[in-house]
């Protein structure tokens, strides 16, 4: 009975000490020792207009004096006044937020993407939230949703690898909310995209192989469905169509995800062929890495016996042994020209129920990889 009646005794104290100290935080003394946060009505007050006068001039409203504006803005500094974004944002059903939607942020190229945009948001006046689709579909649908509950101003997408249809994208659209896509870009024309030119990029890498003695070329390409993969993989047979070499249809993999497993385990399947070749393009850094690591691990000389090339141009290109020769992906510039695509949309330069199409400069970057000892 003695600790029952201890335990009831630290039970009533708990609860009375918790009492006092949420009283005394609600108390006059309490409160004033929280920063009371100060809105339009506070400066109305302190300048004897209407709250509707303050809202004008913090929002340079031509209505409003230049008198008036004035002083509105300097006591809203004076007080530590804040624009409270999210009313603004119920009121206009748009915030000043843009929306990023990628594949994984942990990929380099991504990341330098993402840089781009949101430094040049930065430079518009704009603030951007960002989130993954981890390359599924649901989740993108997903990622939609929560992007127009939080009533984006606008939308930049690099599209899931699984993606096909690009209806659940109408709920933007519909909404006159601008959506550019970028890299990975829609198979339809009339959307807003940035990109560069993925046919020629992937013939002018086929060909530097080619001129390096290379007669049987690999090519590890991603799913055709998405427009990169499909424009690298035609660019590569292009180049061997020019150059009279044979069209070896087993030599052209497609890839789920094309990441490290899939490298290797395609660099696994071409290696072991009674006639291997002698030279591989890979769409991506992951399954080049991934492919020359398994080479060498059957004791293929890089670039002697298989000369490699890939695409994005990753900081792993330099660090890997020997260093990838690979296609400059301009990251940076097109995460920059993705936001002046949005805010031509925005301001009405370009319709926004039309198409627009920004296509990018690249060039390749010739490494140890596809140097043949014996090339010509």
């Amino acid at each position: 009975m003695q600790s029952i009646a201890q335990n009831y005794y630290l039970t009533y104290e708990f609860f009375t000490q918790l009492k006092l100290r949420t009283i005394g935080s609600l108390s006059p003394q309490g409160m004033r020792q929280r920063k009371k946060e100060v809105t339009i009505y506070d400066l109305a007050k302190e300048l004897n207009v209407s709250p509707s006068t303050v809202s004008r001039a913090l929002n340079n409203h031509k209505s409003i004096g230049k008198k008036t504006s004035k002083a509105v803005k300097a006591l809203a500094e004076q007080m530590g006044y804040r624009p409270n974004a999210f009313a603004a944002s119920l009121r206009t059903n748009t915030s000043n937020n843009f929306g990023i939607l990628v594949s994984w942020i942990n990929r380099p190229f991504i990341s330098s993407l993402i840089s781009g945009i949101e430094n040049e948001a930065r430079e518009r006046g704009y603030h951007t939230i960002i989130s993954q689709s981890h390359d599924r579909t649901d989740f993108e649908i997903e990622n939609l949703q929560a992007f127009q509950e939080s009533r984006v101003s606008a939308l930049i997408v690099s599209l899931a690898m699984s993606t096909k249809e690009y209806d659940h994208f109408e709920l933007f659209t519909t909404n006159k909310i601008p959506v550019v896509f970028v890299d990975r870009i829609p198979n339809v024309k009339d959307a807003h995209k940035v990109h560069i030119n993925n046919f020629n990029a992937a013939f002018e890498a086929t060909e530097h192989l080619i001129e390096q003695g290379c007669k049987r070329i690999a090519h590890f390409g991603g799913d055709v469905n998405q427009v990169i993969y499909e424009d690298r993989r035609l660019g590569c047979v292009a180049a061997l169509k020019k150059n009279n070499l044979e069209i070896d249809e087993s030599l052209i993999l497609e890839a789920v995800t094309l990441d490290a497993d899939e490298g290797m385990s395609m660099a696994k399947r071409v290696l072991s062929m009674p006639n291997p070749p002698d030279g591989i393009f890979c769409a991506n850094d992951r399954s080049a890495v991934s492919a020359i690591q398994y080479a060498k691990s059957q004791n293929s000389l890089i670039p002697e016996d298989l000369a490699m090339f890939e695409f994005n141009n990753d900081p792993v290109c330099e660090i890997s042994d020997p260093p990838l020769s690979s296609v400059n992906h301009p990251a940076v510039e097109m995460g920059t020209a993705a936001v002046r695509q949005v805010m031509k949309i925005l301001d009405g330069s370009i319709p926004m129920y039309e198409s627009s199409d920004t296509v990018l400069d690249t060039h390749v970057i010739v490494r140890k990889s596809s140097r043949k000892v014996n090339s010509r």
